[in-house]
């Protein structure tokens, strides 16, 4: 069943929904009236819904039942991505989305080969968002990913305050086959948790950046034995936090 991020109009326990979503409804998934949708509104509560009418710019619904779901991770997964080049931080949003990330955060690394334009901000930053949205709704999703304005080293640090952990993927440490980091790091969280995880560009991260991470509190951490492309390990990094906290709990 089709399911869509809209506001919430508690007066009338109905949903108004316009513009990119009403075209999806209307011309792509051709629905009619009495179909019915999955909604969710922005505190991120689900409902079955009816359609109840439809006109030339919107398509309103009633609320036919409130759903109970538990589909999100058990921590908030912040993914903190080095610019990489082409479309990889695409997929990195795309699929970290269906993986259950809460946040991603692309990062102006000393490595990064795409150099970032803020005459270009709003329009990257906007795509970025749609993907992460389109991604929320296909995985069934009861939030969607917030997608950053690219940070600075120090911004990364400043904002890391405010997490209970806080990584950094070094393919240094998988060549030296350190593997206990993120195991221990994952046990110590609890639900309701956050964690934050830096990762390099294609190049990695430079000793430099690894030093400053180090002293202001992250702990650096390898992926398994082997070295992963920049837009894989956020993906593995995922998948190893639903694996220790979802499927082990």
């Amino acid at each position: 069943m089709q399911r869509y991020f809209v506001p919430f109009l508690a007066s009338k326990d109905q949903f108004e929904i316009t513009e990119e979503d009403f075209k999806h409804i209307v011309k792509v998934m051709r629905m009619k009236e009495d179909d019915e949708i999955i909604c969710v509104t922005e505190d991120h509560k689900t409902a079955l819904c009816k359609i109840t009418n439809i006109s030339t710019e919107q398509v309103t619904v009633q609320v036919v039942q409130w759903m109970k779901e538990s589909v999100e991770l058990p921590i908030d997964v912040t993914i903190v991505s080095g610019l990489p080049k082409g479309d990889k931080l695409d997929l990195i949003i795309q699929k970290g989305t269906e993986l259950g990330a809460y946040k991603f955060i692309p990062f102006i690394a000393a490595r990064s080969i795409v150099k970032w334009d803020e005459k270009k901000a709003d329009k990257k930053i906007s795509r970025w968002q749609k993907i992460a949205k389109e991604a929320a709704e296909q995985s069934h999703r009861s939030l969607i990913p917030r997608v950053e304005n690219p940070a600075s080293i120090q911004s990364l640090i400043d904002i890391s305050e405010s997490y209970d952990v806080k990584l950094i993927a070094y393919e240094e440490d998988s060549r030296l086959g350190e593997i206990k980091n993120l195991v221990k790091s994952l046990q110590s969280l609890n639900e309701g948790g956050s964690l934050l995880v830096v990762f390099g560009p294609e190049g990695g991260l430079t000793t430099g950046e690894v030093e400053k991470f180090l002293d202001n509190g992250f702990v650096s951490c390898g992926l398994g034995p082997r070295i992963l492309r920049t837009e894989t390990a956020p993906l593995y990094l995922l998948s190893a936090v639903s694996y220790q906290l979802e499927l082990l709990r």
